[in-house]
């Protein structure tokens, strides 16, 4: 499939991001012209993130290099300013049980309500990726397991040099 047009965003807080990011942002890139992925400067679900945005990036950056329509923003606004900042007239999100969904379809409504010219878009997991989450890959790392197929390269290494129970 080749892109449509447009631009989309594909915010989150990659906290650490997973190969199924990857995966949601690399077909989100083949359906429009353009895809920014949001960074989450610091989060509002969460406390603290465990790498700086700039490490987020980074990571992001690395991962999709191959992808030539995707850029990397970190942003700490509202999602639809930020969205409007780029131009988007979508944003894209990844979905893998139904707790995604319920958490997704309020933020959408929310999300109408401010901007009603953006729209929603949203995108299955892989199947290879339905269970995994930033979450999930953070404790298997606190705990030494090898995570090397769930992230991009170099995420482990940096996740076990920051987590591993074993350093320190």
């Amino acid at each position: 499939m080749s892109p449509d047009g447009g631009v989309a965003v594909c915010p989150g807080s990659y906290d650490p991001v997973t190969n199924g990011h990857v995966d949601i942002i690399a077909r989100a890139a083949r359906v429009f012209d353009r895809v920014v992925v949001g960074v989450v400067d610091q989060p509002v679900r969460k406390s603290k993130t465990l790498f700086s945005a700039q490490e987020r990036r980074a990571f992001l950056l690395q991962a999709t290099q191959k992808v030539p329509n995707v850029e990397i923003d970190v942003f700490d606004t509202l999602l639809v300013d930020f969205a409007r900042k780029h131009g988007a007239r979508a944003l894209v999100k990844g979905l893998r049980a139904i707790s995604d969904f319920e958490y997704e379809f309020e933020m959408n409504q929310l999300n109408r309500k401010l901007a009603p010219d953006i729209e929603s878009v949203y995108l299955m997991a892989s199947p290879e990726y339905s269970f995994l989450s930033s979450s999930g890959v953070r404790e298997l790392a606190t705990f030494g397991a090898d995570i090397k197929d769930l992230v991009p390269n170099g995420v482990a290494q940096a996740l076990h040099d920051r987590l591993s129970r074993d350093s320190g």
